[in-house]
């Protein structure tokens, strides 16, 4: 919890705002936390007759952490959050990634200078264009 920074977590104000106006649906997996305002929103407001809809990233705000039931939810397609009502899961689906890219983690394919290996020369076969050919 920090005082200013809110892009590392979130203040102290914030937090206390959301736990005065709002009440506690649920966590996800990375142990990010979902809200609910209590109240729905005023008939002249961006959301008229709808609750607002919070999360508290567990660690820097990095949205990606959010999985497809929870982003739902947060966005209104559906009504009742993942706690109540899971989002079914199809056979082929994988399980939520968040974006590894700038971390360690991030994907690098052969031949990237991240990697710290040499690139390996073209294939054989191939024959570069030449405009005078």
């Amino acid at each position: 919890m920090s005082i200013i920074g809110w892009w590392k977590n979130t203040t102290v104000g914030a937090r206390f705002d959301i736990n005065r106006r709002s009440a506690f649906v649920g966590e996800d997996d990375w142990g990010n936390r979902y809200f609910e305002e209590k109240k729905e929103g005023p008939k002249d407001s961006t959301l008229p007759g709808r609750k607002r809809r919070y999360v508290i990233y567990n660690g820097p705000a990095e949205p990606t952490r959010v999985s497809a039931d929870w982003h739902g939810w947060l966005h209104h397609t559906f009504d009742k959050p993942p706690t109540e009502d899971p989002l079914l899961k199809k056979a082929f689906e994988t399980e939520h990634q968040p974006n590894m890219t700038g971390t360690i983690y991030a994907y690098r394919p052969k031949g990237s200078i991240a990697r710290g290996e040499e690139r390996t020369k073209t294939a054989a076969d191939y024959e570069a264009w030449n405009p005078d050919a």
